[in-house]
């Protein structure tokens, strides 16, 4: 696997993304890569993404982000859904080309990993998917649940969502899981919102959110089963 900060440029259909791995910050753990895609406002060097991914970073696991085609375009209107589900797939081929780790993660911020859950629930093949701040139905919407694919998904999940996030209410949400039937861990941020902030009366700080997130991360992977089989 792959020492240092590594650039690619990747194919998908007639257009091309960048993509960027960071090897982890430690060798301790499990060879592990999350191939992390960003959220519907966000872009791969959003201050959000790169907190989140050095974080990760920092507890062992190497991280992978990149652009929807859309914001290579300079766009802010996001693709449709199979086109954000394909740039997923083809970048996932191009890390397990490129560094052939023993975890290969798939997930993401809000848009981003729903689509690599959709991708999932069509049996792509992964070790884990890693969802963070999951949009399971619009700001202000809770009737629009975006939850149908979910019980097709077979692999382990983790998912963090905060108390406060209004696009994912609580009781929808651990409603919609008891249609699911793989190992999926629900971690619940308290008073954090979809960006994982907490307001200052919380007591704590935005970044000690962050190391919640990373500390329960490493905690799952450690616990992962065997790798699945490339897709």
């Amino acid at each position: 696997m792959a020492t240092e900060s590594v650039t690619w440029r990747v194919k998908v259909g007639d257009a091309e993304t960048v993509a960027v791995f960071d090897a982890a910050d430690s060798a301790d753990g499990r060879n592990a890569v999350f191939v992390c895609a960003h959220g519907a406002g966000g872009n791969r060097d959003d201050r959000g993404m790169v907190a989140m991914c050095a974080a990760l970073r920092s507890r062992g696991m190497g991280t992978v982000r990149f652009n929807f085609l859309y914001r290579e375009k300079g766009s802010g209107r996001p693709d449709p859904m199979p086109r954000l589900m394909e740039t997923v797939a083809a970048v996932v081929a191009r890390v397990r080309d490129e560094l052939r780790p023993e975890v290969l993660l798939t997930g993401g911020r809000s848009m981003g990993g729903r689509a690599a859950s959709m991708l999932a629930a069509d049996g792509f093949a992964s070790d884990g998917l890693l969802l963070m701040a999951y949009p399971l139905h619009p700001a202000g919407q809770p009737e629009k649940l975006r939850d149908a694919h979910l019980p097709s998904i077979t692999i382990p999940v983790l998912c963090f969502n905060g108390t406060r996030d209004d696009l994912c209410r609580r009781d929808l949400m651990e409603r919609a899981l008891q249609t699911v039937k793989t190992d999926w861990t629900m971690h619940w941020l308290e008073g954090a919102d979809h960006s994982f902030h907490v307001l200052k009366s919380s007591g704590r700080s935005d970044a000690q959110v962050l190391d919640e997130v990373a500390d329960a991360t490493r905690a799952w992977v450690a616990r992962l089963g065997s790798p699945s089989p490339a897709s």
